[in-house]
């Protein structure tokens, strides 16, 4: 007959060095605030459906993935700024990730059926994604400029005040293009001149400057290697917007946003904003 197992082997005894007192010292939860943070989801349906949990997790995870996006960003300008090229590609590099992160993520919420979200919808009341600030940060950083969008942060004095200083900076590009300039490369000067609370329009002159750097990748290396570094940043953005609304089409249909858009079709035209427009148009011009 088989001897019993000793219910002890299945076991990993704390090893002596191991903290085990925090009274004096900091803990794991001390250093992120969990009183703080996992106190945060605080579900509005009476009576409390199950669905809501996720729905709340969900976003406020995407909030704290922005959180990060913002700081790598504006790091990147900065360094741009001062033409140091190399970190900033490592802070585009960490942002890419993030990027994908935040698109898988709809994945989790993707299993939230129709019927579920129907028993949660009302308590939402007229709260959207579309008035994130964070997410706003984002597309102002990257270039997208939209002052009718600072109006909707017009009740959140903070964020207004921050979507307004950015949307009067240059964007990520416009750092890029300046850099460029101070490198020797033909930028136009109207480029270094401009509004920058208007969003970037492509420019003919900057298509063919792009054209020379592809054409002789190996003598423009770092200019080359920043482009397809942007181009890898808007590529995963398209897909968050386009996994965005897949998911939003398949839980709602074409139904209207609880923020008053018109939902899907709304996120559908987003899909033809560009950030960088000489970065794409160029692609016709390799090879000829």
């Amino acid at each position: 007959m088989a001897e019993t197992p000793d219910r002890q082997a299945n076991q990993r005894d704390l090893e002596e060095g191991i903290q085990r007192d925090f009274s004096q010292s900091m803990s794991y939860g001390d250093y992120l605030r969990l009183d703080v943070l996992l106190a945060a989801q605080q579900p509005r349906s009476e009576p409390q459906q199950h669905d809501e949990l996720l729905f709340i997790i969900q976003h406020q995870t995407s909030e704290l993935w922005l959180k990060l996006m913002i700081h790598e960003l504006r790091s990147a300008r900065a360094l741009l700024r001062t033409d140091d090229l190399a970190p900033a590609l490592k802070r585009l590099a960490r942002v890419k990730h993030i990027q994908h992160t935040l698109t898988d993520q709809w994945s989790v919420l993707a299993t939230l059926t129709p019927s579920e979200y129907a028993e949660i919808r009302p308590f939402l009341a007229t709260s959207s994604g579309f008035q994130s600030a964070q997410y706003r940060e984002v597309e102002f950083l990257l270039g997208n400029k939209n002052a009718d969008m600072v109006k909707v942060h017009a009740h959140d004095g903070d964020a207004r005040t921050v979507l307004e200083e950015l949307l009067h900076e240059p964007s990520l590009y416009d750092e890029l293009l300046a850099h460029l300039s101070r490198q020797g490369y033909a930028v136009p000067q109207r480029l270094l001149e401009r509004d920058w609370s208007r969003p970037h329009t492509s420019d003919p002159e900057l298509v063919d400057l792009f054209a020379q750097v592809y054409a002789s990748p190996a003598e423009h290396w770092g200019v080359y290697e920043t482009c397809e570094e942007l181009v890898d940043v808007e590529d995963a953005f398209q897909q968050w917007r386009f996994r965005h609304l897949q998911v939003v089409q398949r839980v709602i249909g074409h139904k209207t946003g609880t923020g008053g858009s018109s939902g899907v079709d709304f996120l559908r035209r987003a899909l033809d904003l560009t950030f960088f427009p000489e970065l794409y148009e160029v692609r016709t011009r390799i090879g000829e």
